[in-house]
């Protein structure tokens, strides 16, 4: 039967019999992700297409909560898509604010030390709301939630690779359509003939230079003002676009000739929207994949550069 070792007994073991140590580990990883497979299986979860269909069809509702971070709540409407398709039930979608946030490797981020803030909840709302398959969105506070989206954070599912798109459906069971558009908005007409770029701190390909895009007219950056700031040592000329909400972004997206960005949350945006995209991809981290018409990921300059003209030049 296995026992979890604490601190002290795992680094003895660790020095003294590096053999056993290895099998522990092996053991407890099998451990964790049996933890995980027990919660999924669960008779009084909603965990499968079954139990969330008689569910829906006895209450008439399923509220759903999640605490972010912003794009990972963007990947999740699909699966909240297909689960109203599915059940033709109210929706009711509830975002949990101040939820840790570790930043593995990496010194910064836009919220500091949290997935979701209040006036980050605020911008979403603004995209979220509109969306036809979402009845009602807004702060958790103390409402009874049926299904926590949350819970792909617990261990048993690899969050570095495959498709942050996905983590959502693999705790319900309910299959998400990927390759068409999830998120409906009207275009900005004046960005028609625009680039739109957006590049993270994290999720950076570090052999890639955006100094060429100088020979590009019409190059707009949205995104936080540090990471403007960086961009524009490469490209002086690039203008920055803040943004009130993020459904004034999703229109400049929607409007562009098209974007470009690395695993970031503008990426989920155009992704869901699927607008002429590509993807700078992270060799360290995996999780974003473009699919449907129009999606482009790259790992190699060369690749990059040909992506930009070939999309360019379309009439």
């Amino acid at each position: 039967m296995f026992k979890k070792r604490n601190l002290v007994s795992r680094l003895w073991l660790k020095h003294t019999d590096k053999i056993r140590y290895k099998q522990y580990k092996w053991e407890l990883k099998n451990q964790k992700q049996l933890a995980f497979a027990n919660f999924i299986n669960d008779a009084d979860k909603l965990t499968s297409p079954a139990k969330i269909k008689e569910y829906a069809a006895e209450k008439g509702c399923i509220r759903l909560s999640h605490s972010g971070n912003a794009g990972d709540i963007i990947y999740a409407l699909p699966t909240i898509e297909a689960m109203r398709r599915m059940t033709n039930a109210r929706i009711e979608l509830y975002l949990r604010l101040g939820q840790p946030l570790i930043l593995s490797g990496y010194n910064t981020h836009p919220l500091g030390n949290v997935m979701l803030n209040e006036r980050m909840a605020e911008m979403l709302i603004t995209l979220l709301a509109p969306q036809p398959y979402i009845d009602f969105v807004g702060v958790h506070t103390d409402q009874l939630i049926d299904i926590d989206l949350d819970y792909f954070r617990a261990g048993g599912i690899p969050l570095d690779k495959g498709n942050i798109a996905r983590w959502c459906s693999y705790l319900t069971g309910v299959n998400p359509t990927l390759y068409k558009s999830w998120l409906t908005v009207e275009p900005d007409p004046d960005y028609a003939d625009t680039i739109v770029m957006a590049r993270s701190e994290r999720y950076r390909n570090y052999t890639i230079n955006y100094k060429f895009l100088n020979k590009y007219p019409n190059i707009v950056f949205i995104g936080v003002e540090s990471e403007y700031n960086d961009i524009k040592k490469i490209i002086p000329g690039i203008k920055w676009v803040q943004v009130e909400d993020f459904l004034q972004m999703a229109r400049i997206i929607k409007g562009a000739k098209f974007f470009i960005g690395n695993q970031s949350f503008p990426f989920s945006i155009a992704e869901g929207l699927k607008v002429p995209r590509i993807l700078e991809t992270s060799f360290d981290v995996i999780n974003v994949v473009p699919e449907g018409e129009d999606g482009f990921d790259f790992f190699f300059q060369e690749h990059l550069e040909s992506l930009v003209e070939t999309l360019n030049n379309r009439k």
